[in-house]
């Protein structure tokens, strides 16, 4: 199984953020796909979460309201907009795969994580 996130790197204040995972070795669609960040000094935190569907979603934190997943199940990849990007925004980002089908139920798979830095 393998979970690589690409994207990442400097985003200027009050741009947009744009992260995408792409994932092999697994049935994507028995899967919830998510974003977690671990800033500087934190622990790693839930920004959000899709179902099978991109009209199943869930978003927490400081990034709520300004955040967009949304899943590519043709393609097998989920993708993150940040919106309105702040300097708290920075952090690692990581793309994780958790199971929702009795086989792999609560089976969850990680990234690697790939860095964003918002700053001007």
């Amino acid at each position: 199984v393998q979970l690589v996130e690409s994207g990442g790197g400097l985003v200027q204040p009050g741009g947009s953020l744009r992260l995408s995972c792409t994932v092999s070795g697994l049935t994507f669609i028995h899967y919830a796909m998510s974003w977690h960040r671990r800033s500087p000094g934190k622990e790693r935190e839930l920004v959000a979460e899709v179902g099978r569907r991109n009209t199943e979603t869930e978003y927490k934190g400081s990034a709520k309201g300004r955040s967009i997943i949304s899943r590519d199940n043709a393609n097998n990849a989920v993708n993150l907009q940040i919106n309105s990007a702040k300097p708290e925004d920075t952090a690692e980002y990581f793309c994780s795969a958790r199971g929702i089908v009795p086989y792999n139920y609560g089976k969850t798979y990680w990234g690697e994580g790939i860095l964003v830095t918002v700053s001007s």
